[in-house]
């Protein structure tokens, strides 16, 4: 490992690549400490850092900690995230969307243009809806707006702001993507999460004592390790290709396979679900209704986190996975591309039975990946009923991505190390 890392730095382009980089990790983490006007983001700090802010702590986790410093780049990169979800939904659903991502280079280049339209839009929406949501007290945590210093010129300065942090980091992302290593929005998200988990793991040190902490140190390693190997879990299907005759050449027939990943949706369902059940905590405390209030602080409270409340994110989980590995992989598409390459799958026929065969297959194999992504998602809630602790360093949500875009970008590393004929990270 340590070998692999001095060759990296001995590649000229590459040793560029990873300083680059580098310097715009610092760019983003100082943006995630430079405060709003007006606002007093201690308040705010306090009550998030305590676990009161609900859905907050979401955007508090993909910001690394700048929404509890109510700092420029507050909203971090989730409306970017909502965005890209957005339009991958509406790309199955809109044919014109459809036949752009099939133009290639070009389609998917306007594709990501119109993404970042709707993150700028939703960064507006979020980011009024947050400071109305704050000054209302829907959150449950106390007014961050000082005396007389709620009025419409500040309210449009600190929505401009946190806008134009999110574009900001949308541009960053890109930065790196175009001249850095690995996928740029992916290295912030990495970034976001790890800067979060020394503080988390110091305030359990605090709170639980030496045992508690090494306990929950213990539960971190297996469940990184757990996300390692599910992760790499793939199913192989063999393909074979025939001979063909293109023009005046003939192609040599092969065999390679097509991979199925077992976590074929990664950390979208987790996500989408945590969302879902923050909708009736939302609802409760806007609609004037008594007995649906008690309903949800009593079951789908995520604070005081009960076995129906458990019972019912494990459920969702499951849904959400099916649903986005069922927008993400098309078994027909796929079987109709393999049948213009001319390629199949022994032993099954070209056209509706491999389509039928592939999803088969992946309607199985996408099983033990939703359930091992509900008990990752139930982890932290389960410490937390057996332990009176507010923050849990080692989420579902935080390790899968921690884990995901770590090895990701040590395999393009080892690529391009590789191609130079020096050994990777990965042997």
């Amino acid at each position: 490992m340590l070998k692999a890392f001095l060759n990296a730095f001995r590649l000229p382009d590459l040793r560029n690549k990873i300083l680059f980089t580098l310097a715009m990790i610092a760019v983003y983490r100082f943006g995630s400490y430079v405060p709003v006007p007006v606002v007093d983001f201690g308040a705010i700090r306090d009550s998030i850092d305590a676990g009161e802010g609900g859905f907050l702590q979401l955007i508090n986790l993909f910001s690394g900690g700048a929404l509890g410093q109510m700092a420029v780049f507050g909203l971090g990169i989730m409306p970017y995230i909502t965005s890209s979800i957005i339009m991958q939904l509406l790309t199955v659903v809109i044919p014109k969307l459809q036949a752009l991502q099939e133009q290639g280079e070009i389609g998917v280049k306007k594709i990501n243009q119109y993404t970042r339209y709707v993150t700028v839009v939703l960064a507006v929406l979020q980011s009024t809806g947050i400071v109305f949501l704050f000054h209302s007290g829907g959150t449950g945590l106390p007014d961050p707006f000082p005396a007389e210093t709620f009025t419409p010129p500040n309210v449009a300065l600190i929505v401009l702001t946190l806008t134009a942090g999110t574009a900001t980091i949308m541009w960053l992302g890109e930065l790196i993507t175009q001249r850095g290593v690995g996928n740029g929005m992916s290295i912030l998200i990495f970034t976001s999460v790890i800067a979060s988990l020394p503080g988390e793991g110091s305030s359990i040190l605090r709170q639980g004592g030496v045992f508690k902490f090494s306990v929950i140190m213990l539960i971190g390693l297996g469940i990184i390790v757990s996300v390692v190997f599910m992760d790499q879990g793939q199913r192989r299907i063999p393909i074979q290709y025939a001979k063909r005759i293109v023009g005046r050449k003939m192609t040599t027939g092969g065999s390679t396979y097509l991979p199925l990943k077992v976590n074929q949706a990664g950390v979208i369902p987790i996500i989408f679900a945590t969302s879902v059940m923050y909708m009736p905590v939302l609802l409760g405390s806007i609609v004037p209704w008594q007995g649906f209030q008690n309903f949800v602080d009593r079951y789908l409270n995520a604070g005081n986190p009960t076995y129906v409340y458990m019972i019912v994110l494990a459920s969702m989980i499951v849904f959400f996975a099916y649903f986005y590995t069922a927008i993400q992989f098309d078994p027909v598409k796929q079987a109709d591309n393999l049948r213009k390459q001319g390629g199949f799958i022994p032993g099954i026929r070209p056209g509706g039975p491999t389509a039928t065969y592939l999803n088969d297959i992946l309607v199985r194999i996408t099983l033990p990946g939703a359930l091992f992504l509900a008990a990752i998602a139930l982890v932290p809630t389960i410490v937390f009923r057996i332990w009176d602790f507010q923050q849990f360093p080692f989420g579902g949500t935080s390790v899968l991505i921690a884990v995901g875009v770590a090895l990701e970008t040590m395999k393009q590393i080892e690529s391009q190390l590789l191609m130079r004929h020096y050994e990777g990270f990965l042997k």
